[in-house]
């Protein structure tokens, strides 16, 4: 795909192919550790290969004077809540480096336009309650904080489990 150009003469974007798996785990990794959540980030090159490759999970990565210096992954969604379409952001980092420019700014707003290309009429994603600085960014941006509902996950393990005792 080709590259696509932002208001930035030094910066651009380019969507993921499955072949940059790695840098997609590479930047998870990075925003783990900016999180103080390093080890809650096990996805792996192999994995996320395979979601990239299905078309399950997207990736989009920001480049600027030819250095890779963020990124954001993200999927598909719909809410039985709204009845709307949506993208949500599993990952979304800028090199701290380069916050400021910004470069995350021009990433959301191609986020906005790629999920109004696609139909859909909501972004959405999560940020840890202490990243005060990422909240106000995205207050700027004119987002809202749904906090009134905390996000539970079965792991495979205990999906494996719940899955063997359903008799149907």
């Amino acid at each position: 795909m080709p590259n696509i150009q932002t208001q930035d003469p030094k910066f651009f974007l380019q969507m993921a192919t499955p072949e940059d798996a790695a840098l997609v785990v590479s930047f998870m990794k990075k925003l783990g550790a900016f999180q103080k959540m390093s080890d809650k980030i096990t996805a792996t090159p192999e994995r996320i290969e395979r979601l990239l490759a299905a078309k399950q999970g997207e990736a989009v990565f920001g480049v600027y004077d030819g250095t890779t210096v963020g990124f954001a992954y993200f999927h598909q969604k719909s809410s039985a809540f709204t009845g709307r379409l949506g993208l949500y952001i599993d990952g979304f980092f800028i090199d701290e480096s380069m916050r400021g420019k910004r470069l995350g700014n021009i990433m959301m707003q191609f986020l906005s336009k790629h999920a109004l290309d696609r139909g859909c009429e909501m972004l959405e994603w999560g940020c840890l309650d202490w990243n005060t600085p990422a909240i106000e960014f995205y207050q700027k941006l004119g987002a809202y904080c749904v906090d009134t509902m905390r996000i539970y996950r079965l792991s495979p393990e205990n999906l494996t489990a719940n899955a063997l005792l359903f008799k149907g």
